[in-house]
């Protein structure tokens, strides 16, 4: 996408390093109009706006409580872990946004328009990603047949924050890497000596 009036004049104007990040920036804000441009078609609006509802929490609660249904105290401990997992997801997803104040995208731009309602005001990491990403790895640690369920529906929960308008790819590409750190410390640290 080429950039935009605005845009050309900001990353001509600035030092090299500036003109990189603006050109960063205005491809991110691009993908972002282009993504959510989807969401105005009905049927694409409301499959993520299922999944964006889902991800709020309501599929992770539903899978720990499966979880120990059907293991019992296997299930418990696994359970126990992603929730101990998603507590420091989401005070660290809360502090960074906090930090970073990133103003969602349909805020930034009057092209984007926000297709659900956001749970808070900032953008910058996606919380949702960042703890189904994290959930997804802990949870495919102790259940790997689990995958052919868990990985789409966490590749859907990251597409619909960038359509629905609530945040840029990058927001998710940094969610998808912290939640993946996150993951692999709470593997670590549950790890038998």
């Amino acid at each position: 996408m080429p950039l935009s009036p605005p845009d050309r004049i900001a990353v001509s104007c600035a030092p090299p390093r500036r003109r990189r990040t603006a050109r960063l920036r205005a491809r991110d804000r691009g993908w972002c109009v282009r993504a959510n441009r989807w969401g105005a078609r009905c049927a694409v609006r409301r499959y993520f706006a299922v999944v964006s509802r889902l991800g709020d929490g309501v599929f992770w609660y539903a899978l720990m409580g499966t979880m120990v249904a059907f293991d019992g105290w296997a299930g418990l401990a696994a359970s126990l872990q992603l929730a101990a997992t998603g507590l420091v997801a989401l005070a660290l997803y809360k502090g960074l946004k906090h930090w970073t104040r990133r103003p969602r995208p349909f805020a930034a731009d009057g092209r984007i328009r926000a297709w659900v309602a956001p749970l808070d005001e900032f953008s910058f990491p996606s919380g949702h990603t960042l703890h189904a990403v994290a959930f997804t790895i802990v949870a495919l640690a102790h259940y790997p047949w689990l995958a052919v369920l868990l990985v789409p529906f966490t590749a859907s929960v990251a597409v619909s924050r960038v359509v629905l308008g609530l945040h840029y790819p990058s927001d998710v590409l940094a969610a998808t890497g912290i939640g993946s750190l996150l993951a692999g410390a709470s593997l670590w640290l549950a790890a038998p000596p």
